[in-house]
């Protein structure tokens, strides 16, 4: 019946043709680990603190300014990983255009931890993948950071972490 002809004209697709498949294997060499955070954008920094913390029952970090990154950040324990409140610090902080576009807040980017951000980094630039800058500056945890381009990753702006 129509069952069997449907199953029998699917045709097989390989998801990777062998030259992505050996693009992907080539360059220097590197591991992606384990997600370190999850960033949430906050309009108001003290209200979504004290809801993770009051509300929640939720392991909060103090306030920590980052001028070089432009935002003041407070980190939220999950005992597996952790999320990252941003708010904007500064005039030219890239956080308060994200809040101009998203008024109520939203999830801002994804942490990914990885064993060797320097090879990562070249790799990943062989592999025309995009960054937000040339090379990694010291995050919030004091570790080498980068962050990919959103365009390059599936619409999610990722940050990489020396681990």
């Amino acid at each position: 019946g129509l069952f069997t002809r449907l199953q029998t004209s699917t045709p097989k697709v390989n998801a990777f043709s062998t030259s992505q498949y050996l693009h992907q294997v080539a360059g220097p060499v590197w591991n992606l680990g384990r997600l370190n955070h999850v960033a949430i954008a906050v309009p108001d920094l003290e209200k979504a603190t004290a809801f993770y913390k009051n509300v929640l029952r939720a392991q909060v970090s103090e306030v920590v300014p980052i001028p070089e990154h432009g935002v003041s950040v407070v980190f939220v324990n999950l005992g597996n990983t952790k999320m990252e409140l941003l708010h904007p610090l500064g005039n030219n902080s890239p956080i308060a255009g994200f809040l101009q576009k998203n008024k109520a807040g939203g999830m801002h980017h994804v942490c990914i931890e990885v064993d060797n951000i320097n090879a990562a980094v070249m790799d990943l630039k062989e592999k025309k993948i995009r960054s937000l800058s040339e090379d990694p500056k010291i995050g919030a945890h004091g570790k080498p950071v980068i962050f990919l381009h959103p365009k390059d990753c599936g619409g999610v702006l990722v940050e990489l972490e020396q681990a």
